[in-house]
């Protein structure tokens, strides 16, 4: 099988996906319910491995502290009684940690957008004198605006994939002497794009149920998006993810 790292810049480290879970499900942050929520962090790492993406050593780390506050939750309390005055201990929240973490990165990635936006703001003023700039006016209307659609709604669209195609289950191994390179396979999706001249579903770009094939797809996909190649559409969480071609 063929190594393929690939590298999205919304793809910023464990925290935000926490975030992004928590976001997605509509969880109360300060009341996390860490079985739940553990489960489907390892269901992210569990497909970035499957598609042998190289999963970083904090992501591996965030993955144990989930475990180990979920074995703390598990455990019975118990409250010690002081013989004289009868006050009992207090026992600190395991998950107490996480959330002050997750809150001020929470802090911080909310400054940074919106530092981004007066970066944006500012950028629009010039002290220069004037100039004719009718060819940047053009070039402008024609650009589509990128669309929120992250890595995490990639790896959530291809996990109800596998499941349509019902290969969560580990396949037998298979020694294949033709692969298909990522360059041949971004080339047939952007033809197949111009084709049907406008958008198609994102499960339509997979026709082979070969494991393989899905992979190498499904890597095409995103460096097509990482490129500007391709546009994607998802008019809200949980549902259809669309793919398009840049006219």
């Amino acid at each position: 099988m063929m190594h393929y790292n690939v590298k999205i810049d919304a793809f910023e480290g464990p925290l935000d996906l926490l975030l992004h879970l928590i976001n997605r499900l509509e969880i109360d942050i300060y009341d996390i319910p860490v079985s739940e929520i553990t489960e489907q962090y390892l269901f992210y790492i569990h497909t970035m491995k499957k598609l042998e993406l190289d999963v970083a050593s904090e992501f591996l780390v965030m993955a144990a502290t989930l475990l180990a506050i979920k074995s703390k939750m598990l455990l019975p309390k118990h409250e010690e009684s002081l013989e004289d005055d009868f006050e009992f201990e207090i026992e600190e929240d395991p998950r107490d940690e996480l959330v002050e973490r997750l809150i001020e990165y929470r802090k911080y990635k909310e400054a940074a957008s919106d530092l981004k936006s007066l970066e944006g703001e500012r950028g629009l003023m010039f002290t220069k004198p004037p100039s004719d700039l009718a060819e940047y006016v053009s070039e402008e209307s024609t650009e589509r605006k990128d669309l929120d659609v992250s890595l995490y709604d990639m790896l959530g669209a291809l996990q109800k994939l596998l499941r349509r195609k019902k290969l969560q289950r580990p396949l037998p191994t298979k020694i294949q002497r033709q692969e298909i390179p990522i360059e041949q396979r971004m080339e047939e999706i952007v033809n197949e794009l111009r084709s049907h001249k406008g958008r198609r579903s994102f499960f339509d770009l997979f026709p082979v149920p070969e494991k393989e094939h899905i992979v190498i797809t499904f890597l095409a996909v995103l460096e097509l998006m990482k490129r500007r190649e391709i546009i994607v559409e998802q008019e809200s969480n949980f549902t259809e993810i669309f793919v398009m071609g840049k006219e």
